[in-house]
């Protein structure tokens, strides 16, 4: 990864551990059983990549550009998304780890969350306009001032979501979410 331009490449089983790289550019990348926990990588550019059971837990992406970029299988612990760079950010997590990592201020417009876990997961003043979270467990995360226009919450659960402060037009809910809806009331809904 010394290379300033990286095209079309695949890293696999690169232990990566503690380390810095940054003013990167990767496009159309794969990265497979990688483990890049505890580093910097700040300031890179990720278009078009792939992450395949990976583990980026606690990886700084200060000033990062994440355009178009999947993770399937990753562990992404303690991520802030909201360092990333905000044009074209565009990301698709699929049976990810995404416990404790913040959202905050992102426009994510149509973000795509497949059976993730995002325990304690931040989304202040995120934009998740028209986005799924599909069999996704929401326990204790953060929704405040939250656009959640158009989100499909059907198959999430573990949510508290407060209306209230969250602006959800035409979002989807379960009958099986509402207690979710109504948390703060201390109603029982039998």
């Amino acid at each position: 990864m010394e290379e300033l331009i990286h095209i079309q490449k695949t890293f696999e089983k690169v232990i990566f551990i503690n380390k810095k790289v940054s003013n990167r550019e990767f496009e159309d990348c794969v990265f497979k059983n990688c483990d890049f926990s505890n580093s910097n990588f700040s300031n890179n550019t990720f278009m078009d990549c792939e992450f395949i059971d990976c583990n980026l837990s606690m990886t700084e992406l200060i000033g990062s550009s994440l355009k178009t970029v999947s993770f399937r299988n990753c562990k992404l612990l303690g991520i802030q998304f909201g360092t990333c760079a905000d044009f074209m950010f565009s990301v698709h997590f699929q049976d990810c780890i995404l416990d404790y990592s913040s959202f905050a201020n992102k426009k994510m417009p149509k973000t795509k969350f497949n059976s993730c876990s995002l325990k304690d997961a931040n989304f202040t003043n995120t934009d998740l306009s028209v986005s799924v979270f599909d069999n996704c467990n929401l326990d204790n995360a953060i929704f405040n001032d939250t656009q959640l226009k158009k989100v499909n919450f059907l198959t999430a659960y573990n949510y508290k979501i407060d209306p209230e402060f969250n602006p959800m037009k035409k979002a989807k809910f379960s009958v099986q979410g509402i207690p979710g809806l109504l948390d703060k009331y201390d109603i029982k809904i039998q």
